[in-house]
């Protein structure tokens, strides 16, 4: 086996438990640091110094190594590691200490990953309970309509225009919030409306459009499984019921 063999493979676990958010980070956030304490920059490309270069990469590594369980290091080792991997000198620790490595950090990983899902099962079965309540109630509230599906809606402005098929693209505008007012899209905010086909959106817009005419508004009320189900998505918690205020604008 090669000398350097164990040392690639735990870059390897740490580059792995890193994510396009954790760079994100780094980037954002201190966009917004620098924006604040720093004069308004000149206009024109610029090359980063070593230094910032050297902080930049120092503080995605700290990142990596915060998400994978792993925070307990001596800084000056890692300075030195680094130095030797970019310098091309063989590693200074046996190949036993590599393998103890590794797998410390395979075990926090594993540590991290298990506490992961226990979080996102509790917020799932939480989200589960919650929606199932609200709905139970909101059915029994004047004006509320229920499908077979278990989708309920609201007319707000009963529309004069044609009634869309699953088959056919709308244009529409709306609002989507989650039950505690949380506002996670918006047509209306970014000022142009959305246009898509009733077959390419979750099984609560296609059927949800389909009982609206152009020129109306309705609010929706999606149940769990007509949205993202348990596996959620981004800003929509796992098992969430989705509320959303549309008006049809048009059927293309």
């Amino acid at each position: 086996m090669n000398k350097f063999t164990n040392i690639k493979i735990l870059l390897s676990i740490s580059i792995a438990v890193s994510s396009i958010s954790m760079v994100q980070y780094s980037l954002a956030e201190g966009a917004e640091v620098a924006a604040a304490v720093q004069p308004e920059a000149v206009a024109g490309p610029r090359k980063p110094t070593a230094a910032e270069m050297g902080y930049f990469f120092g503080y995605s590594f700290g990142n990596m190594l915060i998400e994978g369980g792993t925070v307990q290091v001596d800084f000056d080792a890692l300075s030195k590691g680094m130095a030797d991997s970019m310098g091309g000198v063989a590693p200074s620790i046996s190949q036993e200490a590599q393998a103890a490595v590794a797998a410390e950090v395979r075990a926090k990983q594993e540590q991290v990953q298990r506490q992961r899902v226990e979080m996102q099962n509790q917020i799932s079965n939480e989200q589960k309970t919650t929606g199932e309540t609200f709905l139970a109630e909101n059915a029994r509230k004047p004006g509320i309509q229920t499908t077979p599906s278990g989708l309920q809606y609201q007319h707000q402005l009963e529309g004069e225009g044609g009634m869309p098929t699953a088959a056919d693209t709308v244009e529409v505008h709306y609002v989507g919030t989650l039950l505690d007012g949380t506002e996670f899209d918006s047509s209306i905010k970014r000022g142009q409306p959305a246009s898509f086909g009733l077959g390419q959106v979750i099984p609560g817009w296609t059927e949800g459009l389909q009982l609206m005419r152009v020129g109306g508004k309705t609010r929706f009320f999606i149940p769990s499984d007509l949205g993202y189900g348990p596996g959620g998505t981004r800003g929509i918690p796992p098992n969430s019921v989705l509320v959303f205020d549309v008006e049809l604008l048009s059927i293309k």
